[in-house]
């Protein structure tokens, strides 16, 4: 599986300006209903907003995966986000999130899902590639980054 596949270039914000976690949820419906029009962004953040009230997607290590199901999805979409100061996301550890990965995918797909869930963990517990992410100067550049890793799995 390549997290590749899903995302594109258009899909990465370089510098999230958001205070808290309600508004990055709805900073990602409204990326994604811009890619994606036929996706109405009041039914993603309520799905993303769902998820989050089950524990937090705040894995720890400043990073967030927030995810989620949509009835009328074909494929899986994913997104990344960037934020330089940090928000607070309700984190397991506690602490700011820098990097989030947000994945969605259809209804009826739980083995993709999972699958691309345990890639983006596995990737994002590289220390060298949040070091990369950090350091990318913009949505082209985090592509990139991403893309490479991406390879390496």
């Amino acid at each position: 599986m390549k997290i590749v596949d899903y995302l594109d270039e258009s899909l990465v914000i370089s510098d999230l300006d958001c205070d808290d976690k309600d508004e990055v949820l709805r900073q990602f419906a409204r990326l994604v209903n811009r890619r994606f029009p036929e996706l109405d962004e009041d039914e993603v953040y309520e799905v993303l907003q769902e998820r989050e009230e089950l524990g937090s997607t705040g894995i720890g290590e400043g990073i967030a995966i927030p995810h989620g199901k949509l009835k009328n999805l074909e494929t899986i979409i994913a997104a990344f986000a960037r934020s330089r100061r940090g928000i607070d996301f309700d984190a397991i550890d506690g602490q700011p999130v820098y990097f989030f990965f947000l994945l969605l995918a259809p209804e009826n797909s739980a083995g993709l899902h999972l699958k691309a869930l345990a890639k983006i963990s596995r990737m994002l517990k590289s220390k060298e590639f949040r070091e990369e992410l950090a350091n990318a100067e913009d949505e082209k550049a985090l592509f990139q980054v991403i893309s490479t890793e991406d390879d390496r799995f």
